[in-house]
C-alpha cells in the first residue's frame, strides 16, 4: 500500500467511477471497493476478493487505506471493555464497550487529546493533537461491535460520542462519521441510537439544528452556575448557561430531537439543596427530556471528591420532589480508567 497515496475511503463513489474509468475499467468496480471498504469493512487491498489479483495490486499502488488497529486492550470486572487504538500516525486513542442486559453502547472519542480543559475529566489535561478523520471514528465503531460480537455474542445497539475530545469542534468529520454508520451502504444503524455530547459549543449546537441532523444530542453541565461552571469548565466564559439554553431550543425546535443534560456530582460544589434547585430551574427552561446525574470518578489531578451515597440521594430527591425527571448513573468500568471522565490513555 501506498502510505503516501489519497486515501481510499476519503473519494466518493462518483471520485472512484472517474478514477476507473481513467484506467479503462468499468464504473461498477467503484460500487465493489465501496462496499468493501464501509460495509465489509476491509482493511486491505487483498481482501477484496472479487476483484483481479492485478486490480488489486494498482489500487494499492494508487491509493492508500489507512485504518486504526486496537494496541492494547483491558477488561473491567463489571463487563466494560476499554481499548487504546493507534492511528495510522502512531497516535492514541481510547474507546470503549458498555454493556448492560439491554444495550450494548459504544463510547467513542472524536478527537486525539482535548483543548477545553474541564478540571474534571483527564482527556482535558492533555494537548490535543488533531482531530480523528470520520473513517478513524468509523474504525472505532467497527472494532467495538467486533468486541460486542466476540464477547458479548450481539451487536452494538447504541453509540455515544462521549470520549476523548469536543465533538463540535470536529464537526465536519463527526458529522460524515454518522452519516457513513448509518448509511444503508454503510452499518445501517438508526441515528435516533446515536448520542453526540457536548460541553457547550453554542455556535455549533444551532448548526446541528439548521443541519436537521437526526440524531440525539447531550449537554455536559455540571454546574447550575456560571460561577460554579467556569471554575470546572473554562468553555462557559464564552459560552454561558444563558447561551446554551438559547441554542439547546433552537436546536429542538429545528429537529424535534431528543436532548439529556449531563451533571456530575461534586461534594461541596454542585451537590447542595439550592444547587438541585438552580438545575431544576436549568430543566424548566430547555426541552430535556432527562437529567443524568452521574458519579465522579477520580483521576490523577484529584481536584474533586465524590458526594458520600447519602448526599447523591438527598440531592435526587430534591430533583424527585420538583418533578425533575433524573436518573442516576452509577459509572461503569472504573478499575480501568474506562469510566466517565477517566479516559487519558494511561495503559502502557
Amino acid at each position: 500500500m501506498n502510505e503516501a497515496a489519497p486515501n481510499i475511503r476519503h473519494q466518493t463513489v462518483s471520485d472512484l467511477e472517474a478514477y476507473f474509468l481513467s484506467i479503462g475499467d468499468k464504473k461498477f468496480r467503484a460500487r465493489q471497493v465501496y462496499e468493501w471498504i464501509w460495509q465489509k469493512q476491509a482493511h486491505d487491498f487483498d481482501a477484496m476478493t472479487n476483484l483481479s489479483k492485478e486490480l488489486r495490486q494498482k489500487l494499492s499502488a494508487d491509493f492508500s487505506l489507512p485504518a486504526l488497529r486496537v494496541d492494547a486492550t483491558q477488561f473491567s470486572a463489571d463487563g466494560t471493555i476499554k481499548s487504546r487504538f493507534k492511528t495510522f500516525d502512531n497516535h492514541l486513542v481510547e474507546g470503549v464497550l458498555i454493556p448492560t442486559d439491554e444495550r450494548k453502547t459504544a463510547c467513542v472519542s472524536s478527537q486525539i487529546g482535548c483543548s477545553l480543559s474541564c478540571k474534571f475529566c483527564a482527556t482535558g489535561y492533555m494537548d490535543r493533537k488533531r482531530n480523528l478523520t470520520y473513517d478513524e471514528i468509523y474504525d472505532q465503531v467497527v472494532l467495538i461491535n467486533q468486541q460486542s460480537e466476540n464477547t458479548y455474542q450481539k451487536k452494538l445497539s447504541n453509540i455515544v460520542f462521549m470520549g476523548m475530545g469536543e465533538p463540535l469542534m470536529n464537526y465536519s468529520n463527526v458529522l460524515k462519521a454518522i452519516e457513513r454508520i448509518s448509511a444503508e451502504d454503510g452499518l445501517f444503524m438508526s441515528p435516533k441510537r446515536i448520542t453526540v455530547s457536548t460541553a457547550g459549543v453554542a455556535k455549533q449546537i444551532k448548526k446541528l439544528g439548521d443541519d436537521q441532523v437526526r440524531f440525539k444530542l447531550a449537554l455536559s453541565l455540571h454546574a447550575p452556575t456560571d460561577e460554579k461552571r467556569n471554575q470546572i469548565m473554562p468553555i462557559n466564559e464564552s459560552n454561558n448557561i444563558k447561551v446554551l439554553i438559547e441554542a439547546l431550543n433552537y436546536f429542538y425546535k429545528q429537529t424535534g430531537n431528543e436532548i439529556t443534560l449531563e451533571y456530575i456530582l461534586f461534594r461541596d460544589l454542585n451537590d447542595s439543596e439550592k444547587d438541585a434547585q438552580d438545575l431544576t430551574r436549568i430543566y424548566r427552561q430547555v426541552p430535556a427530556d432527562l437529567i443524568n446525574i452521574i458519579e465522579y470518578n477520580p483521576i490523577d489531578a484529584f481536584l474533586f471528591n465524590k458526594p458520600t451515597e447519602e448526599g447523591i440521594q438527598r440531592f435526587m430527591g430534591i430533583l424527585e420532589a420538583n418533578k425533575v425527571n433524573a436518573r442516576l448513573r452509577r459509572s461503569r468500568g472504573k478499575d480501568i480508567d474506562a469510566a466517565c471522565g477517566q479516559l487519558a490513555n494511561k495503559t502502557k
